[in-house]
């Protein structure tokens, strides 16, 4: 999965993708886009882990991008912000960072801390962005459904489409409320829309603010996970050995890492669970998205393993953690052989068996 990290100009995100990642600051000024894999983490692998004692594990992980700020403040700012979106548009996600923090240190985008505000400014920018793309599409398709061509049906049926979306962006809606199908989808699936791909919100607080919840109101659309997290704060925890660092987050009362804070609002934002396999003396997690069939997960782990699959052996991790081992799993009767319509749950324990 990969995941555009987005924000104005000083809102953070360098230091909060540092502090998931372990990757080093850009240097300031950088206009380049960084890339980091982010590690999923999961206490169930560490279980497992302590349990079948594996040579090797592999955690989930999460492709991130680190966007440079956009600044819509000039003209020249306006130019690269849009170019800079456009470079995004194959991301599967995008975390909308935004900044609550003061620092003297770090002057503020238009000189205001604003969360709500610099929220608007994003989304306005993305709709105006997608908005662009849509009537360059419109003027595009309108010249080509008078031409006897082959998919002059195809292109009539997009045409309705586009006129749909440019409306809804007129109207300030994003283009994820518009499309309602999956042939809706398949039908501007290449044009890589902004407002179509699922969003998280990423609100950079300062330690005075870690335990202040933010409602953005009719900005945010319903479902959109917003999260708290002090960037510096996490930085300076992630530069910790495990046990400092546990000892800090205690006394401050953090209860959760900004990895996990991060990864959870991406995972609620992409529908994803993680499924779980201990073969050839590795235990992975694999991450799905929700309602994913035991036959199409099979593919996830290797085209032959989906092209010969027999039967799924499943047991759930919980029932494995609360009876102790598998053959007190095995007495409950808890563990099934499904097939290929099995709707995988997360934190199953899968062993598929097929012949090829």
């Amino acid at each position: 999965m990969k995941t555009a990290l987005v924000g104005l100009m000083q809102s953070g995100k360098s230091t909060i993708l540092s502090a998931v990642s372990g990757k080093g600051i850009p240097a300031l000024g950088s206009t380049a886009i960084e890339e980091a894999i982010v590690p999923v983490p999961d206490e169930r692998i560490e279980w497992l882990n302590e349990y079948y004692k594996p040579k090797k594990r592999t955690y989930a992980t999460i492709d991130c991008l680190d966007v440079p700020g956009f600044n819509f403040a000039d003209e020249h700012g306006r130019a690269m912000s849009r170019r800079l979106m456009n470079r995004i548009r194959t991301a599967e996600m995008l975390v909308l960072v935004v900044r609550a923090f003061r620092d003297s240190a770090v002057p503020p985008y238009r000189e205001r801390v604003d969360a709500a505000a610099d929220l608007g400014e994003l989304r306005t920018e993305l709709l105006l962005a997608d908005l662009e793309l849509v009537t360059t599409r419109i003027e595009k398709l309108e010249k080509q459904v008078h031409k006897p061509t082959k998919i002059q049906a195809h292109d009539k049926a997009e045409l309705e489409l586009q006129k749909r979306l440019q409306d809804a962006i007129e109207s300030e809606r994003a283009i994820s409320t518009v499309i309602g199908s999956e042939a809706e989808r398949e039908l501007v699936k290449s044009l890589g829309f902004l407002t179509q791909k699922p969003a998280a919100i990423a609100v950079n607080v300062g330690e005075d603010g870690l335990g202040e919840r933010f409602d953005f109101g009719d900005a945010v659309d319903r479902g959109v996970p917003v999260v708290t997290i002090c960037a510096k704060l996490e930085y300076e925890l992630a530069q910790l050995d495990a046990e400092s660092r546990k000892e800090f987050m205690a006394d401050l009362g953090i209860t959760e890492s900004a990895a996990g804070k991060f990864v959870r609002s991406c995972y609620a934002a992409m529908g994803l669970i993680s499924f779980l396999t201990i073969v050839s003396d590795e235990l992975r997690a694999w991450p799905i998205r929700s309602g994913t069939a035991a036959l199409d997960a099979a593919g996830k782990v290797h085209s032959d393993i989906r092209r010969g699959f027999i039967r799924a052996e499943t047991m759930a991790f919980e029932d494995l953690r609360s009876l102790g081992d598998e053959k007190a799993v095995k007495a409950a009767g808890k563990v099934r052989l499904e097939g290929k319509d099995y709707v995988v749950q997360d934190g199953d324990i899968i062993n598929f068996r097929f012949n090829v």
